[in-house]
């Protein structure tokens, strides 16, 4: 849904042609790296066996044309395979495929992983301090390189844990064509970051769809998001409460809104009535493991019924709730 692609078959070929070579280049680019070691290694043993089934043993490098491939072709390709390749195999391949993942266009879709630097385990940020020796690369400068390398053509990101107020103010000022925007848990950001979030909605007004790790200044990011994102259809909330205050938000500000995931909420039933009430257009909801009401409750389940991906398995009463009922009912 990402990528429009030319219907020509020469088009269509060169990408098919492309993706074998990217694989199997890339498969034996690991294996001239690994240590020698028997054939017996199983690893060695599988790359051996690609390339006996591609020939590529029987076509030398400097054989193969990389310059005859088209290179929006090749682009669009590369802007597939994923950021640590793009960062730390592909340039190396040969000069055509450097000059391709240097293209603003391969760097569209960025997906960090969700911890980029860690103490006790080789990360991303590890790697590419190694190839391309550079020292002590923090978070906030590493995040700030791979998003520069779109040139404000970033429509989907995704942040990992311990994402600064700085990074947060970067993404808005160059990530002007954002459509999809994933935020990490509240517990991974600090409550300045947090805060300012509202205040950056407004430079994002093609955002479609957004990814919250708390509920935490939802009103006011909803208010926002009316009045900048005239498209906006999605909206993700982890570990949320969800009280009437933000359910007539939702409501009042996103009416239109088509799929929305309350997964592990804390609402009670009320507010969940308010929110099948007021949102007709629901194509998408997802209110599982919910703490505040049943999941088979019948009134629920009768305002959900038109919509056409309804979940709610799991959701159950607070355990103060339950034994209140528990009790009414005995007396």
């Amino acid at each position: 849904m990402f990528f429009t692609l030319r219907t020509s078959a020469f088009n269509f070929l060169s990408i098919g042609y492309t993706i074998l070579i990217l694989s199997s280049t890339l498969a034996l680019r690991f294996l001239e790296f690994q240590p020698s070691e028997s054939h017996d290694d199983p690893v060695q043993v599988n790359v051996l066996r690609l390339k006996w089934h591609l020939n590529l043993d029987c076509v030398e490098m400097e054989e193969r044309k990389w310059e005859d491939l088209e290179f929006d072709c090749l682009v669009n390709v590369l802007g597939r395979v994923g950021m640590e390749s793009l960062l730390l195999h592909v340039p190396f391949v040969c000069r055509s495929w450097h000059e391709a993942s240097r293209s603003p266009s391969c760097w569209k879709h960025l997906v960090f992983p969700q911890d980029i630097h860690l103490t006790w385990d080789v990360t991303l940020i590890d790697k590419f301090e190694d190839y391309y020796e550079i020292h002590n690369c923090s978070e906030d400068a590493f995040i700030k390189f791979v998003v520069g390398r779109s040139h404000g053509n970033c429509t989907v990101l995704s942040l990992p844990n311990d994402c600064s107020e700085e990074v947060l103010k970067y993404i808005a000022d160059k990530c002007p064509a954002l459509i999809s925007l994933s935020l990490p848990a509240d517990h991974f950001l600090s409550s300045e970051s947090l805060s300012i979030l509202p205040t950056l909605i407004g430079k994002w007004e093609h955002l479609e769809n957004l990814w919250l790790g708390s509920s935490d200044y939802l009103v006011n990011i909803i208010t926002e998001i009316t009045l900048a994102c005239s498209k906006f259809s999605g909206l993700s909330v982890s570990s949320a409460t969800i009280r009437e205050e933000e359910a007539s938000a939702i409501v009042t500000n996103l009416p239109n809104i088509k799929s929305l995931i309350l997964r592990g909420a804390r609402m009670d039933l009320e507010n969940l009535v308010i929110i099948l009430q007021g949102c007709k257009n629901l194509v998408h909801l997802d209110v599982r493991d919910c703490r505040g009401f049943i999941s088979d409750d019948e009134r629920v389940l009768e305002l959900a019924s038109n919509i056409k991906t309804f979940m709610c398995e799991g959701s159950m009463l607070d355990d103060d709730e339950d034994n209140h009922q528990c009790f009414v009912n005995e007396y």
